[in-house]
């Protein structure tokens, strides 16, 4: 059956049911709070449930249902039922809901900004030294800062040694135009609510409320619940944005700057990790962190992978043969010895070629040639530069 707007009934012009309507506007009010919630959790903060009761009938048919909260018809006869007592009562449902039911609040919480899983990952003796000494100092209490040329696998470390620690793992991607409200949060809207009461028929009370709904972003959420932060790009964000961080690393106190009184100050949680990582500074748009926050990082610099790890991490990600990764991990490893350092292909370029590979139904020397030089020439400066590469290119594939 289908439920339409009903008229609800009034006593001394006050609503003593609540509409269909009402219904869905503490619904969205409930939503804009925690996310995207099952139909259960709302009745928990509401700590009502709607129940249908008898509505108007033609000719023995009910044509609709207008919607009644349970036992609320038999209770206000004679009374009068105030919008503000409703409001209030919201508050203390919420309040109590996330005291008594913290696991649902984190349940949404986690399903909005919980990392993938790292996929295809490959553990060999190169990849697990490094993973190993992240571990160490995670352990010891310090974040860590890994730093590294382009396409060289700093974030799947990344990823998956915030999955091993075990705990949930929330993610900031930097670049120029992330602030400090990106990552701590902000207030998202005002809302204002307007009160009129006329228990009294000749007195007219009027209140207007206006409500500001705070919204943690990943930063705060880390602090808050004991996550693991994973601050990908972490130096393509401008320096003065993650200023915030100085008193998280050294303190063990997140401020929030907009906030007031008791509620302006978070204490970092125990279980709180952080994992930054970075290019070199002399990669383009990356920009040098402050000395005082770099102080309190532990940086572990990351080369590219041994050429048996290259080869493994080919082959989990693109389905080739030995012998195919093995040419494809040649001819990019005599590439990078021959170009300059922010042009030098990274591991990511010998997966792209062995897919371009695999998607060719038999393929000849010129189509690799050409995959090689597809994948080199997004850091091309000019056409003479192009022929420059293109005449590399067929050099070390002659010699592969």
């Amino acid at each position: 059956m289908r439920y339409v707007e009903a008229h609800p009934r009034k006593v001394r012009g006050a609503a003593v049911h609540d509409t269909m309507d009402e219904k869905i506007m503490e619904e969205e009010r409930i939503r804009r709070e925690f996310g995207d919630v099952p139909p259960e959790v709302i009745d928990a903060i509401l700590g009502k449930k709607y129940v249908t009761i008898d509505g108007r009938i033609v000719r023995g048919y009910q044509i609709h249902k207008p919607m009644a909260i349970e036992g609320l018809e038999h209770k206000v006869r004679g009374k009068a039922w105030h919008k503000e007592k409703d409001i209030k009562d919201y508050e203390r449902a919420k309040k109590r809901f996330m005291e008594e039911r913290p696991e649902l609040v984190r349940e949404v919480i986690e399903a909005t900004y919980l990392v993938p899983k790292v996929e295809n990952f490959v553990e060999t003796p190169g990849v697990k030294e490094i993973e190993d000494r992240v571990k160490l100092w995670l352990k010891v209490g310090y974040p860590v800062h890994i730093i590294g040329p382009t396409g060289c696998g700093k974030t799947t470390i990344a990823m998956h040694v915030a999955e091993e620690l075990g705990r949930p793992t929330v993610w900031i991607n930097g670049d120029e135009q992330v602030t400090t409200t990106d990552l701590i949060g902000g207030y998202s809207q005002i809302e204002a609510e307007s009160l009129r009461d006329r228990y009294i028929h000749n007195v007219f009370k009027s209140k207007d409320i206006l409500k500001a709904d705070w919204v943690d972003n990943p930063l705060t959420l880390a602090c808050k619940y004991g996550y693991t932060l994973v601050y990908n790009e972490f130096s393509r964000t401008k320096p003065e944005a993650n200023n915030i961080l100085l008193s998280v690393l050294e303190e063990g106190i997140l401020e929030l700057p907009t906030k007031f009184g008791e509620e302006r100050y978070v204490a970092v949680h125990p279980d709180f990790n952080a994992i930054f990582t970075s290019n070199s500074i002399e990669y383009a748009g990356v920009h040098r962190a402050q000395d005082a926050l770099l102080d309190r990082m532990i940086g572990i610099y990351m080369d590219f992978y041994d050429f048996k790890t290259e080869v493994e991490v080919v082959k989990a990600h693109t389905g080739i043969s030995t012998e195919e990764a093995k040419k494809i991990v040649k001819v990019v490893r005599a590439l990078r010895d021959k170009l300059p350092d922010v042009q030098k292909p990274g591991t990511r370029a010998c997966i792209m070629i062995g897919l371009g590979l695999k998607a060719f139904d038999g393929y000849t020397k010129k189509d690799f040639e050409q995959l090689c030089v597809d994948i080199v020439t997004t850091k091309t400066k000019s056409p003479a530069d192009l022929a420059e590469k293109m005449k590399l290119i067929k050099e070390v594939t002659k010699e592969a």
